[in-house]
């Protein structure tokens, strides 16, 4: 055959430079994306590298037929949950919230700030604080449809679920945000 292989049938076929080029140009959305799920820089890096690893052992397995993006999106939702299911027996081995919570990290923090900021600021980390604690079937469509703009037709396929669930889903995690930020309106002042 005269014709050029594409990227992705290329590092179906094993072609590590191939999957690499697959990697640079999918790696910053992706790792918005699982930064946004678990809501922590560190560990978002860490969900991400075990996302790329499983995605070269699957790559194989890889059908280029459907879009690269969409099956590795699967991939990082698989090991969104995986980081979630552990952070859940953590919680209940240690039985506290954990020195890295949010409250925890601004107990002293008496830096002079307009409170216009500390206001903005809080509300980021209450709604980040909402945002991890949807439950994974929620907070996935949700993320996919609000930050990187996917229809509900792409975010079924990635999730493997019907349209219809994806908006079921979505508005109730719309619902369950509001119901919990409306509870937090202010705290201390």
């Amino acid at each position: 055959m005269g014709a050029e292989q594409s990227i992705e049938v290329r590092a179906a076929g094993g072609d590590r430079v191939a999957f690499t080029a697959l990697m640079t140009a999918t790696k910053g959305d992706l790792y918005r994306f699982v930064r946004r799920y678990v809501g922590d820089e560190a560990e978002a890096h860490d969900v991400l590298q075990e996302a790329y690893a499983s995605a070269w052992l699957a790559m194989r397995r890889y059908d280029p037929a459907r879009p690269f993006d969409v099956w590795l999106r699967s991939i990082a939702m698989n090991k969104c949950r995986d980081w979630g299911r552990r952070r859940a027996v953590r919680r209940v081995v240690r039985g506290v919230m954990g020195l890295d919570a949010p409250e925890a990290i601004a107990v002293g923090d008496h830096a002079p700030m307009p409170e216009a900021r500390l206001d903005d600021q809080r509300r980021i980390k209450d709604l980040q604080r909402a945002l991890s604690d949807l439950p994974g079937v929620l907070k996935a469509p949700l993320l996919l449809a609000t930050i990187e703009g996917r229809s509900h037709a792409e975010i079924a396929s990635i999730l493997r679920i019907t349209p219809k669930a994806v908006e079921t889903r979505i508005s109730r995690a719309r619902k369950k945000l509001a119901e919990v930020l409306a509870w937090t309106p202010s705290e201390g002042g």
